[in-house]
């Protein structure tokens, strides 16, 4: 029997124009942009369809974009009848797949993110840390490194495991530089640092975490149906109870998203769709098991393809 996981991106994935054609081409899709232009009350709409760039990538603007325009894209696929039976999000893509599994409202997952946003901006002034992807190295062996530079003063730490080969590391800018170094000189191909605003995923980013405990006592969670999958644990969450204390935790810990995706494996998942701009989680999930069916919804042809494809193996 066919299963089917929604998969929601994370930041780096926002474009310029994002969603625009869906919602041009279906005036039910536009009300997801208008809500969170009124949640939030100023026009996010304007700057995810209009840009500058600059002030898309602001991560405050970039999370609730994303988020907007991936559950404008899920719910359009869940409405005629293409529903996920495992979601899971990379990072902030947690939000969207807790909205997707019914244990957020929109409104409150869009305000919330924002927030996010916000807190994680001001826990680490800009230019002070930094991340990057260490390519072709274990995880053993880069736990080692950046342990020893932590010990020497310098934070850093693991902070996405995404598939087999390509760890992204987080910390001071300082600390990453030397572990980007020391990863080379113990046998990683390549260290990219990457285009981001913070040291996402490390211990940095606990006084936003902090933060971000009392704004999720403010909203309602609900028992996710279907399960999420947990970035921080990798395994699936259902209950309430269980998610707001994994939220925080997350803004601190490593993104498990290669045991995510083997999870889901595991569970009897053969086809998942990226719901949001770009093709990143799609590639990630090949790099883990070829076989597997993958689809990157993002404008009208690639839903309709999804659509049409998918149908066929439900229905048989």
């Amino acid at each position: 029997m066919t299963k089917i996981a929604f998969i929601f991106p994370g930041q780096g994935s926002q474009t310029v124009g994002m969603g625009q054609q869906l919602i041009e081409s279906n005036s039910e899709r536009k009300k997801f942009y208008e809500l969170a232009d009124q949640k939030l009350g100023f026009s996010l709409s304007d700057i995810m369809l209009n840009g500058p760039a600059e002030e898309l990538t602001k991560t405050y603007h970039a999370q609730p974009a994303l988020l907007t325009t991936s559950i404008m894209i899920a719910k359009s696929l869940i409405d005629i009848g293409i529903t996920p039976d495992y979601t899971a999000g990379h990072s902030l893509g947690e939000y969207s797949a807790l909205v997707a599994s019914g244990a957020l409202s929109f409104e409150d997952a869009v305000s919330l993110v924002h927030q996010r946003g916000l807190y994680m901006n001001e826990a680490v002034p800009a230019g002070e840390g930094a991340m990057a992807a260490i390519l072709g190295l274990e995880a053993s062996l880069l736990k080692e490194v950046t342990q020893e530079v932590s010990n020497n003063g310098d934070i850093v730490q693991i902070a996405n495991l995404n598939c087999p080969g390509q760890i992204v590391i987080s910390g001071t800018a300082a600390g990453v530089e030397k572990a980007s170094a020391k990863a080379k000189e113990v046998g990683a191909k390549r260290a990219i640092p990457l285009a981001v605003s913070g040291p996402f995923h490390s211990e940095l980013m606990r006084p936003a975490a902090h933060k971000l405990d009392a704004a999720i006592d403010s909203i309602n969670l609900s028992d996710a149906i279907p399960p999420v999958i947990s970035n921080v644990t990798a395994l699936p969450v259902e209950k309430a109870a269980d998610m707001k204390d994994l939220l925080v935790e997350q803004l601190y810990s490593p993104v498990r998203w290669e045991e995510s995706i083997r999870q889901m494996l595991d569970l009897g998942v053969d086809i998942f769709i990226e719901c949001g701009p770009g093709k990143v989680l799609s590639g990630l999930v090949k790099k883990v098991d070829r076989s597997v069916a993958t689809y990157c919804v993002y404008d009208e042809a690639s839903m309709q393809q999804a659509i049409t494809e998918i149908g066929e193996v439900i229905n048989g």
